[in-house]
């Protein structure tokens, strides 16, 4: 396992789980997203390779588990190889 780390805001970015790196920000510090089980309440939380998130989307709650990190803000096509879906829970 690598000890690489992406900032939990960068990564709802760069995954697409967020329209704008603001809007990231704002999901996460309002304290509904759940890292590996806990409570985050912060943008600047760490995230790495093999953490589960529980995320409270327009559509509905998701829980995604992280494969990689990726780089960048990538296309909605790539984006989907980033992150595996274990459950989605549609309102």
């Amino acid at each position: 396992m690598t000890d690489a780390t992406l900032r939990l805001d960068r990564f709802l970015w760069h995954a697409r789980l967020a329209r704008t790196r603001t809007h990231a920000r704002e999901i996460a510090a309002s304290g509904h997203i759940r890292l590996n089980g806990r409570r985050v309440e912060r943008g600047h939380a760490p995230v790495r390779i093999g953490d589960v998130l529980s995320l409270p989307l327009p559509r509905g709650v998701t829980v995604v588990r992280i494969e990689s990190l990726p780089p960048r803000r990538i296309s909605a096509k790539q984006a989907a190889e980033f992150c595996t879906v274990l459950s989605d829970t549609k309102r």
